[in-house]
């Protein structure tokens, strides 16, 4: 097992006869590529690769996640020839750590690449069946020539009856055909869906199937949902097969995991008059239902951490306690009372909501989108801008000017203290303080603007790119810029003038903007529906939040000047009190 972990850290390693062939570690450290086959089939060697080492479940069983959190971004930061000069007890520890880690975060990305490949088969499926009908649409001209007849005539004599309006336009049979044919296509789009689904993950989806049931062990602690399971032993054994047909005998679970709608084209009767069962067909409904199980967490993934076992996630001591655990999160132990709390807090929202519709608002509708319920909001009409917000923004420009994006982050960092939580992940620190600082700013502005950090090296000639890059190796980290972000967020709403703004109460996120970002940024993730890495930006808006341009519209002009005031002493204070220094009295940068 050693010698296997050694193994990781050669560019190029021999092929050892081994039933699976060693990846290099900088393969394994990479993150898992856009969602389809080929990066399902990535991953998918990555897995072996990472369980061909052959490390015990339970190697850091009784230690803490974060103290192997900590183990494994020790390592991450170093080259595998630094990794090599550790004497052998710290490099097996550290290999260990991360061989144990990556395990689960490959184990987790291929779970996620299944739910995002079976999504992806139904969506393009609608896609093109939608796509033929609207082009089928549009290539029959005399439906659209009797519809535009039918309306014009009825718009011409609106009060008439429709046999002396409509039938001389249209007669009834043709009425009636056009009915059966609309109904027709509406009964067979599903079918055709189904049929276009079930075709792609035939000649292209299904290669990728054997292997991941044979690296993926799915369990589920509920009996409501172990036919699927059931079902899963039953696909694996005959995953191989050329049979077109699950044997008689054989028999596999229908009810709880084959939707309602694949029924028809799952089963079939033979001339025997027995019940035969589609293999490939079974197959992508077995697959559906599993997406849906496991996005619920009612089905989870051994060896995983995302999809593990709910029931890890209990305290040791959850079953001689679940009273008292039950009492301080506020819950009922009768699932009755649980479920009636909640119908009571939709029932009374149902209600709150249809009081407000009542009144019928002018910017508020109910209709329909796509065959679906809608809610629709109007946009609110531009508001008039306050008289004396072109005071305070002069005034602002007066006493500041024009600031860089980089001094407003530097001032940020100073304000709150930010940067404290990013700590390094060796075992000892030789940076000086300030010159870390430094490091940090410019390592964060320059993946965070997309610059890079060679452009930022050139700020400071006493900083190299090669500085930077070792900053951002030991130091930046996801986990670190959360704690970093939360920190901000908490010193701006408490510096904030409650007189103006309010108190913080709830508040609620809209939709997300997407925009591009290089990779290195440490809050980049690639998303399906983008399409393409990027940072999701939220806008966030307070409830029963006091906004600035009513309370100024309501002000008096020395009452618009006293609250200016306040607000740029206030904003003065807090800079001067917290200004970074160097060993000169200088400000830092």
């Amino acid at each position: 097992m050693q010698e296997r972990l050694d193994a990781l850290l050669v560019a190029e390693p021999e092929a050892s006869g081994e039933e699976e062939e060693a990846l290099p570690l900088s393969l394994l450290r990479l993150d898992p590529g856009p969602v389809g086959v080929e990066s399902a089939l990535a991953e998918i060697a990555k897995l072996r690769s990472l369980r061909a080492i052959g490390l015990p479940l339970d190697l850091f069983q009784g230690y803490a996640p974060r103290l192997v959190e900590r183990l494994r971004r020790r390592i991450a930061a170093e080259s595998p020839s630094h990794i090599r000069q550790h004497p052998q007890a710290i490099r097996m520890t550290l290999l260990a750590a991360l061989v144990f880690q990556r395990t689960q975060e490959v184990t987790d990305a291929l779970v996620t690449l299944l739910i995002q490949i079976v999504h992806r088969i139904g969506t393009r499926a609608e896609r093109r069946v939608e796509t033929a009908y609207l082009n089928d649409l549009k290539r029959v001209a005399g439906k659209t020539r009797i519809l535009y007849r039918i309306a014009d005539a009825a718009l011409e004599h609106p009060d008439e009856p429709v046999r002396e309006v409509v039938f001389p336009v249209a007669n009834e049979q043709t009425l009636r055909d056009l009915v059966a044919e609309y109904k027709a296509q509406g009964g067979a789009y599903r079918q055709q869906v189904q049929e276009v689904m079930r075709s792609s993950y035939r000649h292209h989806y299904r290669q990728i199937l054997p292997a991941l049931l044979e690296v993926l062990d799915f369990h589920s602690n509920n009996t409501a949902y172990q036919p699927v399971i059931e079902a899963l032993a039953v696909v694996r054994e005959y995953v191989s097969s050329r049979l077109s047909w699950y044997p008689i005998e054989v028999s596999p679970p229908i009810e709880g995991v084959v939707p309602s709608s694949w029924e028809d084209i799952v089963t079939e009767q033979d001339n025997a008059g027995e019940t035969r069962v589609n293999r490939l067909t079974y197959e992508l409904s077995v697959l559906q239902t599993l997406r849906e199980r496991v996005r619920s967490k009612e089905i989870w993934v051994a060896g995983a951490a995302q999809f593990r076992n709910p029931e890890d996630d209990l305290p040791r001591d959850f079953d001689q306690h679940r009273a008292t655990y039950y009492a301080d999160l506020h819950l009922s132990l009768s699932a009755d009372e649980f479920v009636a709390s909640l119908q009571t807090q939709l029932t009374t929202a149902l209600t709150s909501f249809e009081r407000f519709m009542a009144k019928k608002p002018s910017d508020v509708s109910i209709g329909t989108k796509r065959g679906k319920g809608w809610i629709t909001l109007s946009p609110l009409p531009k508001q008039p801008e306050p008289k004396h917000l072109p005071r305070v923004k002069t005034e602002i420009l007066r006493r500041w000017g024009v600031i860089g994006l980089l001094e407003i982050l530097k001032e940020a960092a100073m304000l709150t203290g930010c940067l404290d939580c990013f700590q390094s992940t060796g075992s000892r620190e030789a940076i000086p303080l300030d010159l870390l600082h430094k490091r940090l700013l410019l390592c964060m502005y320059g993946m965070g603007t997309n610059m890079g950090l060679k452009r930022m090296a050139g700020v400071d000639p006493h900083i190299t790119a090669e500085d930077l890059r070792y900053t951002r190796r030991r130091y930046l980290h996801k986990e670190h810029m959360r704690a970093a972000i939360a920190q901000v967020v908490n010193a701006l709403l408490h510096a904030r003038l409650e007189v103006i703004w309010g108190a913080a109460t709830s508040t609620c996120a809209s939709d997300s903007k997407k925009f591009h970002a290089v990779d290195q940024n440490l809050l980049t993730q690639w998303h399906a529906r983008y399409r393409g890495p990027g940072v999701l930006v939220y806008w966030h808006v307070e409830r029963r939040s006091v906004c600035i341009y009513s309370q100024l519209k309501s002000c008096t002009s020395s009452e618009v000047a006293a609250m200016l005031e306040g607000v740029l002493r206030h904003c003065t204070d807090m800079t001067i009190k917290h200004h970074m220094t160097d060993s000169h009295g200088h400000r830092v940068m």
